[in-house]
Formats: C-alpha cells, structure tokens, sequence
C-alpha cells in the first residue's frame, strides 16, 4: 500500500476525517457527530469527553476497511477559540469546552474595555477585545474551578485550546499551534510568543499554558487512537479557517476564502500589518519556517441562523432553503445579531431584528432574507478586506452551505466579484494533510502549488443599481440593529 496520510478536522458540531494519499486526493472519508449545550441565554458548552470520543469515532469509521499501516502521519485542524483546561497529570478534564460562540463573559470584557486596556489587548494581540476569543474564557472557568488559580500559579492544571487538549490526550509535554494560539488573545501575535502584560491583565499564569510550537511541530505521537497504532507521529496542526486557507492554495496576499459554517471565516495573507482594517483581526495563519500573518473577519451567525430558522418553522435547512428559492426578500433584511455582532462591527450590544417587515411579508420572504444574511455579511467583511490588501477580485469559498448554487450567485451578486467554490467539501481536512504531506516530504512546495484545485465559478450577474440597493437596505438594517437610544 502507498503511503496515507490521515487528515482529523474537529469541528463544532462534528468531527470528520479524511484519508489522503501521496497525490494529495481523498480516498477515504468518516465523521462522528458533537453535540452542545446551553445552560443559559448565550451559554455554549462542549463536553471535552464527547468531543475526544467523535475523534475516535470518526477515525474508526474513516480507516474501516482501510489498511491501518499504511497511515504514516497524522494531521489535525480544529475550531479555534473554545477553551478547556486540564490536569496535567492525569489529562482529565477539570471544566466544560466553553465555546467559541460563548458571550457568557461579555461583563468581563466589559470590565476591562471601561478600564480602559481595550487598546493594549488589540495592539498586543491583533484582536479586538470580544467573548469570543479564549482569553476571557479562560479566566472564567479559572474562577468557577475549585482552587483553579493556586493550581494554575502551581503548573498542576492546564489552560488550551481544542488542539491542545486533542494532542494532550497522546501525553507528553503540553503545546499549542501557533495559529491556535494567536486566537486566544493572549499572544503577541506579532511575536507568536505569550504576552506578559496579556496574561497579567486576565490573571493567566503562563505555567499555566502550553508551549507554543510551529504549524510543523514537533507534536507528541499517537496514543490511544484505534486502529491506529501508537507512535504514528502528528505532522501537522492548524485551526479549521487557516488549513482552509492552505487548502485552496492561498500563498500570497490578495487570496481570499471564506468558510461557510455554523459561523463563518473570511482570510487572506497580509503583508503589510500595518494596513490592516480596525473591523479585522490579524492572526498567524500558519508557522512553518516563520508565521505568516493574516488578515480576518469572523462572523458569528451564518448556518446557525438558518438552522434557528428551521426550528422555529418546524422544517428542515434544507426545506428553509428551498422555502427561500421561491421569494424575493422585498427589502426584508434578517440581522442575525444573537449574540452580537462580530466583524467588522464587533458589537456585542447589537440586536437581532427583522426589518422591512409588511403586510405582504411571508414565510418565503423571511426565508430568503435569512439566506441573504450570510452573503451580505461576509461582504462586509470583504469591503474591509478590500480596505487593507486592495481590491478582492475574486472570493474562494468552502464548507457546507457553499453546495447550495443559489447562495453562491447571491454571494457573487452582492459581493460584485468572482467566486469560486472549491469542489472538495472537507477543505479543513485535506487544506492541513496538504501541510502534513510537505513536512512529510511527499511532495514539495513546487508540487504542492500544481494540485488540482478545480473549482464552480459564480460570476456577478445583477446589475449595479440592484446590489447598491440591496446593500443599501442591509446597511439601514445593521445601523438600526446597532441603535443605542440616547438616555
């Protein structure tokens, strides 16, 4: 058999696997689902135990019938921002996996931003201060933990990121990525090392954390990942939005991708830092001789509202979505503000609304106007894109709700540029075996850049007056969600 590499791609709501031979296609594939919780409004929690058990489901199913031997390295992307800690002796998990989308700490950054520390939490770590990152996750759960902080000021216990609690469960020193780690807002990203000031301001305790390693590693090896057998090493390691970039083979700056997901990444490389949009983070995309450094818009809410949607009309997604194929939103614009507003507004107090409604407003209607959210919101985020790295010509795209064609022409449409859909539908997965492959040696940077990478082009087809009146209404309706009356 030839040589295989095994592609681990955990995500939010499931973790899947890919196996990828020597040309860098996919010739094998498995998920396992992960489920969520929420204890209370804009709560999210991850059961660290489920997430590790889909890993292992979805390896087991992905090398079913597979010759298990013939996989000489692995490969591991992950959601980002969602934070656990650990005992370091043991590896057990101590806390829930506080999510991504978790906003139960918004009071805290609340705190900090009317200390007036905001600025130094942006220029330190590229970030701009929101519940989303890991930091103020982190110093929650150290709150909520029996003796959590004299642990931690001890080393006994440790604070990470999905990547480094899947790569704690093969033992061995405690690292973090560090492309993961430049999401935790506690890194000088500038420098991909931990910021002392960073770490004082949210009282982390850096013999709390992990090492922070390259992209390359070195990782430890394999433990306990049946059937695979202990010792296969861990070649490579990026989060989910960055192993996409890498995928479509976005190696210079102007490349730009947008994953569609439970939310949603829009990410380019950057090389001039200090060009970059104030709506947008700068975050190390990958490590390898040296980081390179991109720029991104994270937005919160893109399958999830439509997954709301559905619920609250008692239909599937993909009934909404053929629900909204049938209507024109009629100036109906949906803001899916539920937990605020990411880029390029990081608004926490914005709202969720619906507004345009009228007497002629229906269930179609509404249908169309969620569907739209998500276009015209990772076009706010490309105008900041364009603001920094110069005028986007085209958008490559990927994840799930990039197979719906019609979402695709409305992105095109609204967005007035190119897209171009990437045909493989785990771009996460196949995006950090094409990493682990090069330091693997089985094929090289020249190599690398020739892989096919056909993809669907969707070009603009509305005409000018039609998406300035489309982007229009959008912009009333985000102003309007973003109202604060004066008291």
């Amino acid at each position: 058999m030839p040589d295989l590499l095994l592609a681990i791609d955990q995500g939010t709501s499931s973790t899947k696997c890919l196996l990828v031979d020597g040309a860098g296609q996919v010739v094998a594939n498995g998920s396992a689902s992960l489920g969520e919780s929420h204890p209370a409004p804009g709560w999210v929690d991850q059961d660290p135990d489920e997430l590790w058990a889909s890993v292992r489901g979805a390896v087991a199913d992905c090398l079913d019938g597979q010759d298990a031997k013939s996989v000489v390295g692995i490969a591991i992307s992950s959601q980002r921002e969602s934070c656990v800690i650990w005992d370091r002796g043991t590896g057990a998990a101590l806390t829930p996996m506080l999510s991504w989308q978790d906003q139960r700490t918004t009071s805290l950054c609340d705190r900090i931003r009317d200390g007036g520390d905001a600025s130094l939490v942006r220029d330190r770590s590229g970030l701009p201060l929101d519940p989303m990152f890991s930091a103020a996750k982190a110093r929650w759960l150290l709150d909520e933990l029996p003796g959590g902080q004299q642990r931690a000021d001890r080393g006994e216990i440790c604070i990470g990121t999905v990547d480094a609690w899947l790569l704690s469960r093969f033992g061995g020193e405690a690292v973090i990525e560090a492309g993961n780690a430049s999401r935790t807002q506690l890194l000088n990203t500038r420098a991909a090392a931990w910021d002392s000031d960073l770490l004082d301001l949210f009282g982390i305790p850096e013999a709390a954390l992990p090492r922070v390693v390259p992209s390359i590693g070195p990782f430890p090896t394999v433990r306990d990942l049946a059937p695979l057998a202990d010792g296969v090493p861990v070649l490579a390691v990026m989060g989910d939005s960055h192993a996409a970039l890498f995928g479509h083979g976005a190696f210079k700056p102007g490349d730009i991708k947008a994953t569609y997901g439970t939310g949603s990444s829009v990410m380019g490389l950057i090389d001039d830092v200090s060009r970059l949009d104030p709506g947008l983070c700068l975050t190390i995309a990958w490590s390898i001789d040296q980081p390179a450094f991109a720029a991104e818009g994270n937005i919160r809410a893109t399958g999830a509202t439509l997954r709301w949607l559905a619920d609250v009309f008692g239909i599937s997604s993909a009934e909404l979505a053929d629900l909204a194929a049938t209507a024109d939103s009629h100036g109906v614009s949906l803001v899916p503000a539920f937990n605020g507003l990411g880029a390029p507004w990081w608004d926490t107090d914005a709202v969720g609304l619906l507004d345009g409604l009228t007497l002629a407003t229906s269930k179609p209607t509404i249908a169309r106007a969620a569907l739209e959210s998500i276009p015209q919101q990772i076009t706010d985020v490309l105008e900041a894109i364009d603001r920094s790295v110069g005028r986007v010509r085209e958008l490559f795209v990927d994840g799930g709700p990039t197979r719906n064609d019609m979402l695709m022409q409305i992105q095109a449409d609204l967005a007035g540029r190119r897209v171009v859909r990437s045909e493989t539908a785990e771009l996460s997965a196949l995006g950090v075996a094409h990493l682990a492959g090069l330091r693997a040696g089985l094929w090289s940077w020249k190599q690398l850049a020739g892989f096919n990478r056909d993809g669907t082009t969707f070009a603009p087809q509305a005409s000018d007056d039609a998406r300035h009146t489309a982007r229009t209404h959008w912009g009333a309706a985000v102003a309007r969600a973003r109202y604060r009356p004066r008291t």
